[in-house]
């Protein structure tokens, strides 16, 4: 039996960069931030209430001339103005709420990081 191919591949993949869920299982129950995730809305609605929140890398978003785009599963996607979460960003980092429409991510709510 080969095992060491496959837990080298486990291993490197469990190197991989992936977007962090920000779905509340429990965890967060009694988080000083909980409140004020679930307070987060956009034009679109609360963006907790129907959608998963992701942390984006610094390279996964950016902006021109004040519109924003994110890279969601290989595609670029323009990011609604109604979207934009205007609030302060209390944890500094970009986040995104996506759903999905005919198979392509669209984007629910966005949060703007600090880009450090």
């Amino acid at each position: 039996m080969r095992a060491a191919p496959f837990l080298t591949a486990l291993s490197l993949a469990a190197l991989l960069p992936t977007s962090a869920p920000a779905r509340d299982d429990g965890r967060f129950a009694n988080s000083p931030l909980k409140p004020w995730f679930e307070s987060l809305h956009s034009e679109f609605g609360q963006c907790c209430s129907d959608a998963d929140g992701y942390v984006i890398a610094d390279v996964d978003w950016e902006s021109d001339h004040g519109r924003f785009r994110v890279h969601i599963d290989d595609e670029w996607v323009v990011v609604p103005d109604g979207a934009v979460v205007t609030e302060p960003n209390k944890i500094g980092r970009t986040m995104v709420w996506k759903h999905y429409m005919d198979g392509h991510p669209r984007v629910r709510c966005f949060m703007p990081g600090s880009m450090t």
